[in-house]
């Protein structure tokens, strides 16, 4: 790899957390996960994704411009809905209110998913689509509601990039997305432990296309349309 494109790809990187958890939203308990300082996950994190960018970045031009770019622009939106989700139970207050260990593992999870935005949103460039209005129409407000949602959003990711990783064209783009499946994966298992949930409870995953990942999607009605705001009409000049 070139001094340009690791440049590059540290620049993805570095902004991976901090562009979007300027308030340090996910990042205030994962210490005590990993047993590190939070400066060393951080970097953990931004190190990972500099290797992932630079896979996913071998050949950004043709990526932008053919299927691949399509389906890598699912993948974002769904990245969104999933860090949106989890940054909207911040803001209501939902994790903060979570037993220490599940409050732990919400915010992992949401930092990872807000990685994963800036990771992609880094590979697509000016290709990336821009994100869609949400409303969770309260789920984010309880804790209850809030974990089984969890749990269905993390399997669904894990039948998604098992759907969708043969069918890139670009071979370096299939072993990237497959390093993002795992992942995925992992955060699947751990929020079925934390809902009490068996972990694994089948030998075989099956995978979803896209077009049955848009039907489940639709079905939750979170993606919707942005509120129409109305503009304020001066007053006529009456003299």
């Amino acid at each position: 790899m070139s001094s340009n494109d690791n440049a590059a790809s540290d620049a993805v990187a570095g902004t991976t957390v901090a562009e979007i958890d300027r308030d340090e939203a996910f990042l205030e308990a994962v210490a005590d996960v990993y047993g590190e300082t939070r400066a060393a996950f951080v970097r953990r994190l931004a190190v990972g994704s500099g290797v992932l960018v630079a896979a996913l970045a071998a050949t950004p031009e043709a990526t932008a411009a053919n299927r691949d770019g399509k389906i890598l622009n699912f993948d974002l939106v769904f990245e969104y809905l999933q860090s949106s989700f989890y940054l909207d139970a911040v803001d209501v207050g939902t994790i903060r209110r979570m037993p220490r260990e599940k409050e732990r593992w919400a915010r992992v999870l949401g930092a990872h998913e807000v990685a994963h935005v800036r990771i992609l949103k880094g590979v697509l460039g000016d290709k990336a689509v821009k994100k869609p209005f949400f409303d969770f129409h309260g789920v984010t407000e309880s804790e209850a509601e809030f974990t089984r949602t969890a749990v269905a959003m993390e399997d669904l990711t894990v039948a998604l990039l098992a759907g969708q990783a043969p069918r890139f064209a670009n071979r370096a783009l299939t072993a990237a997305v497959f390093s993002l499946l795992t992942v995925e994966a992992r955060h699947a298992a751990w929020a079925r432990r934390i809902a009490g949930f068996v972990p694994v409870d089948k030998s075989i995953d099956g995978a979803k296309p896209i077009a049955a990942v848009r039907r489940v999607v639709a079905s939750t009605r979170f993606i919707a349309a942005r509120p129409r705001t109305r503009r304020r009409r001066h007053p006529r000049f009456t003299g």
